[in-house]
């Protein structure tokens, strides 16, 4: 496809250029296996470069007048609007993404860029009263220079979007690392939209590469003062470590086991279409999904049967098809992974309320129940399209379950009763939890992040300004001090 060859490339200093690492990156359609376009990776050398340029340009940006700075979002947002179509089909074919997925992600995309345009007038500074007389105290918000960022493939288009676009508005400049399966989607296609924006050379690189090529050069770099990061927890350890021993702020955002929990009193049809959703949106490929449906015994009878009919009813196959719900894994390991975990769970006691088989990259639904109390699948993240039913009783042991995870992102509380589930979202311990509706959720006001291993730091709104400039006090004594010595 010309569109993903177009944008093979490295984009350093406002150039698209190839890498000149020893082995390319092969981006593949995850549903027939079609070659959509061959990248030769970049080197630390290249990334060196995408630094030093960005420091470059990043001096005069941040001096540039931020209404001038506005103008850049609202013209990438139009661009977008335009482009609507032709990245939706680009969506289904780089990730597998369903047309459902492709325009949740595309909303999300145009929803961040319009908050985006407002950031460049955000940051406020402050005047501070002082016990010494004649003194004046100025606190500045400041860009942070230069920020690194590495994106997932799931979401990428959004999900570099809600990190990028903020931090450029911001006054600073951005090297961008997408995921070796989403380059396009989570890197060079955000780089030609600013470009035909406007966006001056420098200000935003894209760096294609792995770091079997590059190591930790993207984060130990001496010029970027914050990197974001968005994966799996595992990954986002090693990110944290570099960053602290190097003395740089990181902001992960990284993997969860949210709980679904149907209380005694909910409507069970609701809560059922609200567990669908947020377990299989884009086949489980989310790190907001409901691994865990929490169900009160009073009802279990009734919503497992209902569930199970819902789930079963899901249309499983090619995501070009307007009809499909659940597309392919990104990659034959995570079809692999998914598939191992669901026959370990079963082999080891768990009931399969439903067994969806594996035809390639495609892994269709599966529930399972009746675990054993030890049972390691409870506690991980599932990242494709199984849901772990579970009964509880009562509110404490509802709470038990939900927190008896090493993560702590998402969740959702089902009940008749608001103020009831107010009381028991706020005794899960998760950064984002809601009461009514889906666990998939992200609003471009709301501090978005989790607990425990599901991140370090909040991003959207305010935590935004918070994560991508800096305070600067400077005192000015207007009349004389007085010195002991």
């Amino acid at each position: 496809m010309s569109f993903f060859t177009d944008l093979a490339h490295q984009y350093i200093d406002g150039e698209w250029k190839a890498g000149s690492g020893s082995w390319d990156i092969i981006d593949f359609n995850p549903y027939d296996g079609e070659k959509l376009a061959s990248i030769t990776v970049a080197t630390a050398d290249e990334v060196d470069q995408a630094y030093r340029a960005a420091e470059r340009a990043q001096r005069e940006w941040a001096e540039t007048n931020p209404y001038t700075r506005r103008a850049v979002f609202e013209r990438a947002l139009r661009i977008i609007e335009d482009r609507e179509e032709e990245i939706t089909e680009a969506i289904i074919a780089e990730l597998g993404g369903t047309r459902l997925k492709a325009a949740f992600e595309i909303h999300l995309t145009k929803e961040f860029l319009r908050e985006a345009v407002h950031f460049a007038l955000r940051p406020e500074g402050r005047v501070l009263p002082s016990p010494e007389d004649g003194k004046e105290n100025r606190l500045y918000r400041l860009p942070v220079g230069v920020v690194g960022v590495i994106s997932p493939f799931n979401f990428p288009l959004f999900l570099s979007t809600k990190t990028v676009a903020p931090a450029l508005a911001l006054g600073n400049a951005v090297v961008l690392k997408p995921h070796q399966n989403a380059p396009v989607m989570g890197g060079s296609l955000l780089a030609k939209v600013f470009e035909d924006a406007g966006l001056p050379a420098g200000l935003l690189n894209v760096v294609i590469t792995d770091i079997a090529e590059i190591g930790d050069a993207l984060i130990e770099h001496p010029v970027p003062s914050v990197i974001s990061f968005t994966g799996s927890d595992r990954v986002g350890r090693h990110v944290a470590t570099v960053c602290a021993s190097h003395f740089k702020r990181s902001i992960l955002e990284m993997g969860g086991n949210s709980a679904l929990i149907v209380l005694d009193d909910a409507d069970i049809d609701y809560a059922v279409d609200a567990a669908v959703f947020s377990r299989f949106v884009h086949q489980g490929q989310v790190c907001m999904a409901a691994n865990r449906i929490l169900v009160d015994r009073a009802v279990q009878a009734e919503f497992t049967e209902k569930f199970v009919a819902k789930v079963a009813g899901l249309k499983v196959g090619d995501p070009a098809d307007p009809a499909t719900h659940i597309g392919p894994l990104i990659n034959s390991s995570q079809a692999d992974a998914v598939t191992a975990v669901v026959e370990q769970a079963i082999a080891s006691g768990a009931k399969a309320l439903l067994h969806g088989s594996t035809q390639g990259n495609v892994v269709a639904p599966t529930i399972l129940t009746d675990f054993p109390h030890d049972s390691p699948i409870l506690g991980q993240e599932i990242f494709g399209p199984v849901a772990l039913l579970l009964p509880f009783d009562g509110e404490d042991d509802a709470v038990r379950i939900a927190n008896d995870t090493p993560y702590g992102l998402s969740g959702a509380v089902h009940t008749a009763d608001t103020e009831r589930g107010v009381r028991i979202a706020k005794r899960v311990r998760t950064g984002m939890i809601h009461v009514n509706d889906g666990t998939v959720h992200d609003e471009a006001i709301v501090p978005f992040g989790g607990e425990k291993n599901s991140g370090v730091g909040r991003l959207n709104g305010e935590s935004t300004v918070d994560a991508f400039t800096t305070q600067k006090w400077i005192s000015v004594q207007h009349g004389r001090s007085r010195f002991p010595f």
